[in-house]
């Protein structure tokens, strides 16, 4: 039997803590439906009894609170929301505690910005993570020592596991169900939850955001003058020389300010702008079709 427990932290996305309790239960009923034992036991697990979210509208009753916890096989770390830090201090107590049990040999899944609080307890130090694509700035600049992988939907490092934005924690809860049980009952949950299995990347629900909360100034303008001009031919040697910077050096600062080489850059936004042409191109062909 495999003891899975769903943390209730402040400030959780509610979906986050039902759908994991969800879709575990739900493995047990398919097993049982084939004469099998069933394989999880799942607990709700909080700092209190009572947690009330989305603004007071609901309340989660934990089924244990985490001194009462001893050990446990699996953690899952749902998604959380508001003001990232502050959230991050309201739920600081389950940091020792996700740090002791896997220690212990417990697995850790953090589902979309869950990877925050996961990356809190220095678990992530030197590993690859996942979160939303969103929040990708943000997380670099507070855990540097992560390596975050943007676009992807699951990360799975040594019993560490994270996933990409919003609804695609699903993917990450197939990837355990399928690891804990076999192909055929992940299968068997991804119909019955109507998931695509085998879907790797959130990348075509990434908006471009221009990755500018960096302090230098230069390579802010070199991001400007990409995204003023990106149907032209832009080259790395034409941009050092218009901002007057060494061509190496140029490439060392972009990249440390964006994260991207400057080709990486030109390439994320043609490719967000051929998207962007391609949606719309077929909204009009949408709207064409209408009046036939």
């Amino acid at each position: 039997m495999k003891h899975i427990s769903i943390l209730v932290p402040n400030e959780a996305v509610l979906a986050s803590i039902v759908d994991p309790r969800y879709m575990f239960t739900a493995v047990n009923q398919f097993l049982e439906a084939a004469g099998k034992p069933v394989l999880f036991k799942v607990q709700l697990v909080g700092l209190s009894k009572e947690v009330r979210l989305s603004q007071g509208s609901f309340s989660v009753h934990a089924d244990a609170l985490i001194q009462n916890v001893e050990k446990t096989d699996l953690v899952i770390v749902p998604a959380l929301s508001g003001d990232i830090k502050t959230t991050l201090e309201k739920n600081k107590d389950f940091i020792p505690w996700i740090i002791k049990q896997h220690k212990k040999g417990a697995e850790v899944a953090s589902l979309c910005l869950g990877a925050f609080l996961l990356a809190s307890t220095g678990l992530l130090n030197g590993k690859e993570c996942s979160t939303h694509w969103l929040f990708a700035n943000e997380f670099r600049i507070m855990f540097p020592d992560v390596h975050l992988i943007d676009g992807r939907i699951i990360s799975d490092e040594q019993g560490l596991y994270t996933s990409g934005g919003a609804s695609s924690y699903w993917n990450l809860l197939l990837h355990l169900v399928e690891k804990y049980t076999n192909r055929e009952i992940a299968i068997q949950a991804s119909k019955f939850f109507a998931i695509e299995i085998d879907r790797k990347t959130q990348s075509p629900f990434i908006m471009f955001n221009g990755q500018k909360k960096h302090e230098d100034e230069p390579i802010k303008q070199a991001q400007e003058f990409i995204e003023h001009n990106v149907t032209e031919k832009i080259s790395v040697e034409d941009l050092a020389l218009k901002f007057a910077i060494g061509r190496r050096h140029f490439e060392r600062r972009f990249k440390k300010a964006t994260n991207n080489t400057p080709v990486e850059y030109i390439q994320t936004l043609t490719s967000f702008l051929g998207n962007r042409y391609f949606q719309f191109d077929h909204q009009i062909i949408g709207c064409l079709c209408s009046f036939k």
